[in-house]
C-alpha cells in the first residue's frame, strides 16, 4: 500500500504579518505532495476552515495527516469536548 500524506496548514492572520511558506516548505520536505496540500487563512479558533474540512474529508485509512505544528489545527476542535 502506498503512503499517502495529506498536509494541513495554516495560518492566523489573512494580513501580510503571517506567510504559509515556513509549513509549506516543512510539509513538503516531509513526503507531502503538493497536490495533497490544504490550507486556511483564518482563526483556529473561530473561523469557518474549509480547507481543513476538505483535507479531513480527502482522508482514507492508511493515509498520514501531517501538519507543521499540532496547534495549526486550532484550539477548540468540533468533534472534541465542548470548552465553551
Amino acid at each position: 500500500m502506498a503512503d499517502v500524506r495529506l498536509g494541513y496548514m495554516r495560518v492566523s492572520k489573512a494580513d501580510d504579518s503571517q506567510t504559509l511558506d515556513l509549513q509549506r516548505d516543512a510539509l513538503l520536505a516531509a513526503g507531502v505532495k503538493p497536490g495533497r496540500l490544504y490550507e486556511d487563512l483564518a482563526s483556529g479558533r473561530l473561523d469557518a476552515r474549509p480547507g481543513l474540512t476538505a483535507c479531513l474529508k480527502a482522508l482514507q485509512p492508511g493515509n498520514t495527516l501531517v501538519v507543521w505544528k499540532l496547534d495549526r489545527l486550532g484550539h477548540d476542535h468540533p468533534h472534541g469536548d465542548d470548552h465553551s
